[in-house]
Parts: structure tokens; sequence; C-alpha cells
């Protein structure tokens, strides 16, 4: 149990210092979130709980295909937003355009032999 409190504070924290980072400069909080701080500390806690570096391989794999798609909410949001379109809404639009174009390239992957 003290594991899973240490990987939520240590992950709570993270988040929080690209936040405020954030509200001070964007381009630190922009360098701050690109930084791929989830892959890296779910691949962290990965090796830690299971030593598997196959998993983490797999893992890893699956995220460099699965970022291309992912860069769409960056692209959908801020347009949105310029259109003045309500922010939640803007960024439901951008996380729903996000999750279908995750479906179309699990689906192009498979069609490439490419499983994740």
């Amino acid at each position: 149990m003290l594991q899973y409190i240490i990987k939520v504070a240590l992950s709570a924290v993270l988040i929080v210092v690209v936040s405020e980072a954030s509200k001070k400069s964007s381009l630190i909080g922009g360098i701050l979130a690109s930084v791929p701080l989830l892959s890296v500390i779910a691949m962290i806690w990965l090796y830690i709980d299971t030593k598997d570096t196959q998993k983490i391989s797999q893992l890893s794999t699956s995220v460099f295909w699965l970022v291309i798609p992912s860069l769409s909410l960056f692209l959908v949001l801020p347009v949105l937003l310029k259109m003045k379109i309500d922010f939640y809404l803007a960024l439901s639009i951008s996380i729903i355009t996000m999750v279908l174009l995750y479906y179309i390239m699990i689906f192009l992957l498979g069609k490439f032999g490419i499983h994740l």
C-alpha cells in the first residue's frame, strides 16, 4: 500500500510542477509537459514492480505509435479555442477526436501486422 501512496504522491507532484510552471511561462510549461514524464514514470514503476524489460519494451513501442494520434489534441484544441468555443466543450471535442484517431491508428497498424 505504501508503494501506491508513493507512486501517487510523486506523480501528483510532477503534475503540480508542470501546472505551476505553466502559469509563469507557457514555454517552460510546454517544455516540461512535452517531456514524456508519464511514460517514463510508468516505465520506472513497471520495472520496479516486475523487472520485466520485455513489458517495458512493449509499452515503449505502444507509446511510440500512439503518440501520433495523441498529437491531434494539441492541434484541434487551439483551433477550437480560437473559434471562441467554450473551453470544456473544446477540450471534449479534442479528446473525442483523439480517441477516434487512436482507434483508426490501431486499426491501420493491425493491417500492417503491428499489434499493440
